[in-house]
């Protein structure tokens, strides 16, 4: 018998599946962990254990899923949003958005959608624009909750909320779902939105008034005109306007013709078309109310714009949306799943076009595939990703720099298919969740092949996935670029991705009350200040009953010892010494773990509420206990078989940390022995947090593998840079 001492290890290899425990020559198997839950991995090798979530608000409905989604304005004002059945709220920085109480009704204001006008208590929402109408009529008014909730309405079911699409420019969220007409969630103020349904051509009125008059009276020749209107950008024009008419001998020298219009609100130029052969051709433009025509040759090569509103009735309503040069880009009707159509270079929704065809008009194709699969996401990267059921597509141009009606090319890159989970889009590459089998993916660009090639990203840690699916996903790039992906089993899976340092480590985090597990259902991220904020719709039975809290994951960055925030459905309390803590009623009945000043309390359980504690303390964190636990893999070492067939057993361990309390070290979960790290702090004072070397001498436990198991309950931080063991080898 002799002892080995193993080498000390990072961990950026992340959680491995029980069927790699015999690679034992792999890279990944020399960093990675039989168990991760509850840490995650940083890029750079250790792990550290998550920080809580910090409750938020009940979600409307505990009987109705609720999804959350990213909104974000500027750098500084961004939000949460919580979609729900018929409804939508609104969340920031770990408070729900509310309103302060609006102008009381009044019968001679002319409201519009958006509106807010307070009556018999209650604040309404305007959904129909009208002048005169009492609330509650509900033909013009919405309701909304009490506490001042900024709540609006939408026509979205629970059924359909995670299959709804989005997208973002500015401040209008565009929603698109195959059984609904595509529809514009438009912030025109922090506490006035409206949801409206989308228009598919120029935002510009159509001239009226057009007029056609001769400056001679002569029926030799008549003469068709047509105006459009031209905003001040020159890019977005108008639908024709109606043709005005005139006769007259526009050869006979000095004779003309006057066109003349009304204005158009918005249009700083208008274009004036002159109609030969049957097509109305461009003869010039003008910032004024008229034109003259003295025998202006038409110039058919530049035509008015023709409209085209495909997205009208019931199986013509897309499913996906994105933007991509300056085009914005819809996808996938119930009647044409495979087709594809871009705006006009530099508008939103015209989807108008010209005859002939010119560069900057819309763009419509349909996949010519052997398989008839539905378009589920539309991707920009430096080319247009078209993700389907059964296969992946690149969009590009041909001989040109940009995408024009007659200049592009549709090339399948890889045939796996996608879920209908929106991808995420990391660096240049694209993480999305296979169609089949609940696996995620990654998609990048390799030079190699001169297109996208397609990778499993779950290859190592496919126990994770097998018969189960992805439902949700988000990406945090700070203060950890992690991708958060929630599995159909209420777990929350997260993988630390670098690409450029071939990091993608998996790590799970899930969430208990005494009931049992608690279900995460919807994430999303949202940027809060220098770090991404999660949110989540957590599923939790409390006190006999099923809720569905929204709840933000709280920070890991603290100072102060007694910030620390490692508790779940968690608050915190920071003003003068209290001894009592009350509004815990979202809690009632549940044990709490509790830092008080920085110093682990006892747990308790909620009643009526509250709780009240041994001593007075200032700055309190109180929610769930979150439990985490790591496990090292089979040990190896350089002998046969690289010690396969031999007894071990760890004797002693040495845990290198980062600023953390005491973790359970031990052979098994069943006998674990607590680190000591209190060294010269004065009895009664919390214990500093560790940073350095601790040794620990564990119980023996003769077997095959001398794995180490590392378990973490107190609401206290803790970092694990490295591990090493001294273990005992059997003959």
């Amino acid at each position: 018998m002799k002892n080995v001492r193993t080498l000390d290890k990072s961990f950026n290899g992340g959680v491995l599946t029980p069927e790699f425990y015999g690679q034992l020559t792999d890279v990944k198997f020399q960093t990675g962990l039989a168990d991760i839950r509850n840490f995650w991995v940083l890029p750079h090798g250790p792990v550290a254990n998550r920080p809580g979530f910090a409750y938020v608000r009940a979600a409307k409905n505990a009987n109705k899923k609720a999804v959350v989604r990213p909104f974000s304005y500027s750098t500084t004002q961004t939000l949460c949003i919580e979609m729900g059945d018929q409804y939508i709220r609104f969340h920031t920085n770990g408070a729900t958005l509310l309103v302060s109480p609006p102008t009381a009704w009044s019968a001679v204001t002319a409201y519009a959608v958006g509106d807010l006008a307070l009556s018999g208590g209650v604040n309404y929402y305007c959904i129909t624009a009208h002048t005169n109408q009492l609330p509650p009529n509900a033909v013009y008014w919405y309701a909304m909750p009490s506490g001042d909730i900024f709540e609006m309405p939408t026509p979205y079911l629970e059924a359909d909320l995670f299959d709804l699409h989005y997208e973002q420019s500015a401040d209008v969220f565009t929603i698109t779902h195959p059984n609904y007409p595509p529809s514009e969630l438009r912030r025109l103020g922090a506490t006035q939105w409206q949801l409206v349904v989308s228009t598919f051509s120029s935002a510009l009125a159509v001239p009226a008034g057009v007029s056609a008059t001769p400056s001679a009276v002569d029926v030799t020749t008549t003469y068709s005109y047509k105006v459009t209107a031209v905003d001040s950008t020159g890019l977005e024009e108008s639908l024709t306007s109606s043709a005005a008419t005139c006769t007259n001998n526009l050869l006979t020298s000095g004779r003309y013709n006057t066109v003349a219009w009304s204005a158009v609100t918005d249009a700083i130029r208008y274009n004036i078309y002159k109609q030969d052969n049957g097509l109305y051709g461009y003869i010039g433009q003008t910032d004024g109310l008229t034109f003259k025509d003295e025998n202006i040759t038409a110039d058919i090569g530049k035509t008015p714009l023709i409209a085209n509103t495909p997205f009208v009735g019931t199986g013509n309503y897309p499913s996906a949306v994105s933007y991509f040069e300056q085009r914005k880009v819809w996808a996938s009707t119930t009647n044409k799943p495979q087709n594809i159509w871009l705006t006009r270079s530099s508008t939103e929704n015209n989807l108008a076009y010209s005859i002939p065809t010119r560069d900057d008009d819309a763009i419509s194709f349909r996949i010519a595939a052997r398989e008839a699969n539905s378009i589920r996401h539309i991707v920009p990267l430096t080319s247009l990703l078209l993700l389907t059921s059964s296969a992946e597509w690149r969009v590009t141009s041909i001989n040109t720099d940009a995408l024009t009606p007659t200049s592009f090319s549709v090339r399948p890159q890889s045939y796996i298919g996608s879920s209908n989970v929106r991808p995420l889009i990391v660096n240049n590459n694209v993480i999305y969740c296979a169609a089949r089998g609940g696996h995620v993916r990654e998609m990048a660009y390799s030079f190699n092949s001169q297109g996208f090639s397609s990778g499993d990203l779950s290859l190592r840690a496919p126990h994770l996935f097998d018969n189960l699916t992805i439902t949700d996903q988000a990406y945090a790039k700070s203060p950890q670029p992690i991708t958060w992906h929630v599995s159909s089993n209420g777990v929350l899976l997260g993988m630390t991705y670098v690409p450029e340092q071939q990091i993608a480590a998996w790590h799970t985090h899930d969430t208990y009350t005494l009931a049992g597990q608690s279900i995460i259902e919807s994430v999303c991220i949202v940027a809060e200040g220098a770090e991404d904020a999660m949110y989540a719709v957590i599923q939790r039975s409390i006190n006999g009953s099923t809720v569905r809290y929204i709840e933000r994951l709280h920070t890991r960055n603290f100072v102060d010892v007694e910030d620390q925030f490692f508790v779940d459905c968690g608050a915190t309390y920071d003003g003068a010494p209290v001894s009592s803590l009350s509004g815990l009623s979202y809690l009632e009945g549940e044990t709490v773990n509790i830092l008080a000043d920085g110093a682990v309390h006892r747990p308790l359980t909620v009643t009526g509420g509250a709780v009240t504690l041994d001593n007075s303390a200032s700055v309190i964190q109180i929610g769930l206990p979150i439990i985490g636990d790591l496990q090292t893999l089979p040990m190896a070492f350089e002998t046969q078989a690289l010690g396969q067939g031999r007894k071990k057993n760890a004797n002693k361990v040495w845990l290198r940390l980062y600023q953390s309390g005491a973790p359970f070290v031990g052979p098994g979960l069943d006998s674990l022995i607590e680190g000591k790290i209190r060294t010269t702090e004065p009895y009664g004072s919390p214990p500093l947090l560790k940073t350095g070397e601790l040794e620990i001498d564990v119980k023996p436990n003769w077997g095959d593998d001398a794995s180490i198991y590392l378990r973490h309950t107190n609401p206290l931080a803790l970092t694990l840079v490295s591990l090493s063991m001294e273990v005992a080898i059997g003959a």
